[in-house]
């Protein structure tokens, strides 16, 4: 049942998401960006009230709430206890007890409300791509080997992932000029939005940071076999 729930929870998605477009040139006779005022986050927002009938759309709502809930629960939690545990009583005996983790629970809740107010607009599907662009770069290779390989490096995989993460986090703080602006780092230090210009500045770091790890886990797992291949007696 996994397979073919997980087909229609992003293939329904894809779809819907890409054919709005066709929807509001023939309602509207404009694109979808254009008819959410230029917001990306409205886009689905909009075309749910347009397409729908209202008690679908009430519906919707308390489905959608019932899930965001239910995730927001998981990732406070734990972030709360990464942020108690490993962050601020790493060796303390403290760290353990539940009044502290759930202080750092409250801590999460707060930064995050604080950051959703910061935010700019379209800033959903953004940050979507950055957290998916980031987490293939510095993930996807160490993942692909611990399953393939029989005798996965475990220096190999922690350079991999330190590699994808950097060069990943470099390319969209300083090049990629869509994340370079919503960071607004390179701005502040270099008094420009990126270092390289077009094209550059439109590849995702993704393009250049998953590549470089996957390379970095390659040549330092092939490093590892010819010393083990050296080290057995004949």
């Amino acid at each position: 049942m996994g397979g073919p729930f997980i087909l229609m929870m992003t293939g329904v998605a894809f779809t819907v998401g890409a054919l709005t477009n066709v929807y509001f040139n023939q309602t509207k006779g404009t694109i979808a960006v254009v008819a959410a005022g230029g917001n990306v986050d409205s886009i689905i927002p909009l075309f749910i009230n347009l397409a729908t009938p209202d008690w679908f759309t009430v519906l919707f709502m308390v489905t959608l709430l019932a899930a965001a809930m239910s995730t927001l629960s998981s990732l406070f939690h734990a972030m709360g206890t990464a942020l108690i545990c490993d962050v601020w009583g790493r060796g303390r005996e403290c760290a353990l007890s539940l009044k502290a983790n759930q202080i750092g629970v409250l801590v999460m809740i707060v930064a995050s409300v604080i950051v959703a107010f910061l935010m700019p607009g379209s800033i959903i599907a953004i940050a979507t791509a950055m957290f998916m662009g980031l987490c293939a770069s510095a993930f996807l290779p160490v993942f692909a080997v611990a399953v393939y390989c029989r005798k996965p490096d475990t220096l190999a995989a922690k350079v991999s992932l330190v590699v994808g993460a950097a060069v990943w986090f470099l390319w969209a703080l300083f090049v990629n000029s869509r994340y370079a602006a919503v960071f607004g780092l390179s701005n502040a230090v270099l008094g420009k939005t990126g270092v390289l210009p077009y094209p550059w500045s439109a590849i995702d770091p993704l393009i250049i940071a998953l590549p470089l790890s996957g390379l970095a886990i390659l040549l330092l797992q092939a490093r590892a076999g010819r010393l083990r291949a050296e080290s057995t007696p004949v």
